[in-house]
């Protein structure tokens, strides 16, 4: 399963590296690609709650997730 996640708020380099390190303790899921407004990461079950979680963790609030 892979899934693309719109997200607001991202704006520079350092905003992409911090959405990469808060996804990345996700468990169960690996980050494919993250830039700015959005980020593409795959796993067996993941749990769109999960992502949410993560993005507002980082400071930034998700707009859409697409399964792809």
């Amino acid at each position: 399963m892979k899934k693309e996640i719109i997200i607001e708020g991202m704006s520079c380099h350092h905003c992409v590296m911090h959405v990469k390190k808060e996804l990345e303790s996700v468990n169960g899921i690996t980050v494919e690609n993250v830039e700015i407004g959005k980020a593409v990461v795959s796993g067996e079950n993941i749990n769109n709650e999960d992502l949410v979680n993560a993005i507002d963790e980082a400071g930034y609030e998700v707009k859409e997730i697409k399964d792809l």
